[in-house]
């Protein structure tokens, strides 16, 4: 199901500049038949050929990896990627021990994965700082106008101390949602998207959430994939309900979420806070509530060392993903002197199936 718009034209102007656009380019397409014609005859025979042997070896690469290992290569665009079977699920995973410190030199003899409750064969492991496409998603509604220049701050350090081959954009929502940045890790384009405040309204948490996550799946050029979500309130102002928001959320490769709530003068705090730690548990995030604004700039601090010490494990479910359902997940770890560990990953997700998968790649 496609995914609302989250630009920052109205629906009429895009409708407007949409059909100015396709009128445009029809009539270019028309005049450039004859010359692309014209070009085409003339190509130099040699040079399809490359083409063609160049692809053909492409596929055959790929036809050579019946295990389904994840390999991690960086493209002709310098993009950080994951090659993978189709029917492979990949879980970003955090350990902590008793004492709440991150573990992070387990091998992949640790870790046991359970599907529906069935044991899973691990197929593919690594432990290392992988880059990810994240959103910022920070509320702009009326009540956050005196806390923004914090927030701002904060989400530019959390930026900063992150992997600097990250892809970021930045959603600012009140009662409507806008894009006003997209996927980019230049500091000054994020910091001048996030200046973009026009605190009014009330709050589309659950709207803006689902936009970006749809964002993120659809436009994402990396595997890994986050949003980090701030707001002040509970949800007053959206078409979504906190469970459709979820069930959004828990698609096979969707984000972790990491939410902050700064809910001291909320109306509803406990309502507001459950709903803010229910899609951060889901999707193998966490949710934080400060006491104060000088404390979200040390969160956001936390979320970036989490990000960055996280297993990937990847496994192919026992059940095929083309019978689709919800998955139950659970992700064990032991270690002979460790102590108690507790792993940190989504909860499930929503299988796909096979041609689906197959046509996302």
């Amino acid at each position: 199901m496609p995914g609302p718009d989250i630009t920052r034209l109205p629906n009429r102007a895009r409708c407007l500049f949409f059909s100015t656009f396709v009128f445009c380019a029809a009539i270019y397409l028309i005049a450039a038949i004859p010359v692309l014609a014209q070009v085409d005859s003339g190509a130099n025979p040699e040079q399809n050929k490359s083409a063609a042997n160049s692809s053909a070896s492409q596929d055959s690469s790929s036809a050579q990896n019946p295990q389904g290992k994840v390999n991690t290569t960086v493209n002709d665009q310098g993009v950080f990627v994951f090659k993978k079977d189709v029917d492979e699920v990949l879980l970003h995973a955090t350990v902590v021990d008793d004492h709440q410190h991150i573990v992070t030199n387990l091998d992949r003899g640790a870790f046991t994965v359970f599907e529906d409750g069935k044991l899973q064969n691990i197929i593919s492991f690594r432990h290392e700082d992988i880059p990810v496409a994240m959103g910022i998603v920070i509320d702009n509604s009326g009540s956050m106008r005196e806390k923004r220049n914090k927030v701002n701050q904060a989400a530019l350090n959390l930026v900063r101390s992150s992997n600097p081959r990250d892809e970021v954009f930045v959603v600012n929502f009140n009662d409507e949602y806008y894009l006003d940045q997209d996927f980019t890790n230049d500091l000054l384009k994020l910091k001048e998207a996030l200046e973009k405040i026009d605190a009014r309204g009330g709050t589309a948490l659950y709207d803006a959430v689902v936009a970006s996550a749809d964002h993120l799946k659809r436009n994402a050029r990396l595997d890994k994939k986050v949003l980090f979500v701030v707001t002040d309130g509970e949800d007053n102002a959206s078409n979504e309900s906190l469970e459709q928001a979820v069930r959004r959320l828990e698609d096979e490769n969707g984000p972790q979420v990491y939410t902050i709530g700064i809910l001291g003068d909320e109306e509803h705090p406990k309502r507001a806070k459950r709903a803010l730690e229910i899609i951060a548990e889901r999707t193998g995030g966490m949710a934080f509530f400060p006491r104060t604004l000088d404390e979200v700039n040390q969160i956001t601090s936390t979320i970036a060392h989490d990000i960055r010490n996280q297993y990937t494990i990847g496994y192919k479910p026992s059940n095929p993903q083309a019978a689709g359902g919800f998955r139950m997940v659970r992700v064990e770890a032991k270690a002979k002197g460790r102590g108690k560990l507790m792993v940190r990953t989504k909860s499930g997700y929503y299988a796909a199936s096979q041609t689906a998968s197959a046509g996302s790649d």
